[in-house]
């Protein structure tokens, strides 16, 4: 508030839940409250999402918990370039920023930022180009996703892969435009089903893009149950490789 922008790290995300007073009540109001006069350009990062086994408290993928906030602006980057451009972005912002690493992520390769890098805020990316099926991913579900594509491809399809980058702002007009493409939209994200981002990008796309489609709009999500620990009890929670392939295929052919 004097002037200063801050970046603020939470180590796991699930530690939100320690200083939701700040997250929810504090840094998203205090514009709003006093009409413009101050701001609050803070950027709070933290590692995001399961995969790695770290068990119940250590492994939640809680976007969904700071979509149900106003005036908080939630990033996911999904590649290297992107934390970069993203990041800068986020830091040039009046607003607060929760930026989300996922830890899965962490020692993936991808081409390197170029100088002065800027990735605009609420710019979702057509990460693959395809004509027969839309799918919306987050994070670690973008390179999920395009793995799955690359397997449908073998069979001759093509599947259009969109990395959102981020949930507020919401690019939803990319998605449209892709939906009124191919006709069929799956949606991929490691939030619970209940309560998922997922669940406000399907409730948009029926209410502004319903007679867009030709099929019905399917998500792939975590499972509502505490994380396991086990790989092998985690890999049936989360959406994995097989399971997004396995909803694409039956979309494609409803």
């Amino acid at each position: 508030m004097t002037g200063m922008r801050p970046v603020a790290e939470i180590m796991f995300s699930d530690f939100f839940a320690v200083c939701w007073d700040y997250l929810a009540n504090e840094m998203p109001k205090m514009r709003y409250m006093t009409g413009g006069q101050v701001t609050i350009p803070l950027v709070v990062r933290t590692a995001n999402g399961g995969g790695l086994g770290f068990g119940a408290q250590h492994s939640q993928a809680v976007e969904n918990w700071t979509l149900t906030i106003p005036g908080l602006k939630i990033v996911a980057p999904s590649n290297p370039a992107d934390v970069v451009g993203l990041m800068a972005s986020a830091v040039r912002s009046e607003d607060p920023v929760v930026f989300f690493e996922h830890k899965g992520l962490f020692a993936s390769k991808g081409e390197p930022a170029p100088e002065g890098h800027l990735v605009p805020l609420g710019q979702a990316a057509i990460a693959r180009p395809g004509t027969d099926i839309t799918v919306v991913a987050l994070a670690a579900t973008v390179p999920m996703a395009l793995a799955a594509a690359d397997r449908l491809a073998a069979d001759g399809v093509s599947a259009e892969v969109i990395d959102l980058r981020c949930l507020v702002p919401l690019d939803m007009a990319t998605v449209l435009a892709s939906v009124g493409k191919t006709s069929r939209l799956l949606i991929v994200e490691e939030n619970p089903y209940q309560g998922g981002w997922g669940g406000t990008v399907a409730s948009i796309v029926a209410d502004e893009g319903f007679e867009l489609l030709d099929a019905p709009v399917r998500r792939v999500a975590a499972a509502c149950v505490p994380l396991p620990f086990a790989d092998a009890l985690e890999r049936q929670v989360i959406p994995t490789i097989d399971s997004v392939t396995t909803a694409l295929r039956a979309l494609l052919d409803y």
